[in-house]
């Protein structure tokens, strides 16, 4: 018969081993979301940058036509406060829609936080900072900072949480990431001829389309996948939801 003492022993042993078991795989796992997630965005942001760099070709173009017929600066605002609220409703559908299929019993207060911060936020970064940047670094003659959620409030705002609101009871979940490319691409470049000149040196023009690059290929990649998936726990193991290309 086995020594009661030395069974309780062994119990206790074995318990202690299997929370230090327990702890360490919880420790595997969160590095494993950690490095699942970096390969996310490494993944996406490869498989994106061919759209990317077709979309700044296309902007390339319409630089081109711009500087030909010259457009005024006025034009360029007007097209401006026209594609970028289209991109922040795009964005918050797009991002809400990846968080709902992820987070079926979320509630709608968390889903408008995530799909609200993560569509003004990278649209903001990707349509206006990023594009300001270049306008400052390269001397343009009306450098200017628009923040269309605060210069637009009343036509952003509701535009981001009514794309929240559709990917909801619409459960759309795919958005042809070409044509979020593209309107990204025509905001930033809005914001860009805003602030240009009348000419632009050559040397100029190749700068304005690598700021128009960087303006659109990281913020975009990242919220139509990677944002939303911060906010949910292990859901870099799961599959991704698939973005119709």
């Amino acid at each position: 018969m086995e020594h009661p003492i030395r069974t309780i022993d062994a119990e206790f042993r074995n318990s202690g081993m299997a929370k230090h078991d327990e702890h360490h795989n919880d420790a595997q796992e969160e590095k494993g979301d950690v490095h699942c997630l970096g390969c996310s965005i490494e993944h996406e942001l490869k498989v994106h940058a061919p759209f990317t760099l077709l979309g700044t070709l296309v902007g390339a173009v319409l630089l081109g036509v711009f500087l030909l017929i010259k457009l005024p600066e006025g034009t360029s605002k007007i097209l401006f406060e026209i594609f970028h609220p289209t991109h922040v409703f795009f964005s918050a559908m797009t991002t809400a829609a990846v968080y709902y299929l992820h987070n079926k019993r979320c509630g709608m207060f968390k889903l408008l936080v995530v799909g609200y911060v993560g569509s003004i936020g990278i649209a903001t970064l990707s349509d206006c900072v990023i594009p300001y940047i270049g306008e400052v670094l390269l001397k343009m003659p009306h450098a200017h900072l628009h923040l269309g959620f605060i210069h637009l409030w009343w036509l952003v705002n509701p535009l981001a949480i009514a794309g929240v609101i559709v990917a909801r009871f619409a459960t759309v979940s795919k958005f042809p990431h070409f044509m979020h490319v593209q309107i990204s691409t025509w905001a930033s470049l809005f914001h860009i001829t805003m602030a240009m000149g009348a000419s632009l040196t050559p040397v100029t023009f190749f700068l304005i389309l690598v700021f128009l690059f960087v303006a659109v290929w990281i913020p975009c990649c990242t919220s139509d996948i990677v944002f939303p998936l911060l906010f949910t726990p292990g859901a870099s193991k799961r599959e991704n939801p698939e973005i119709q290309e």
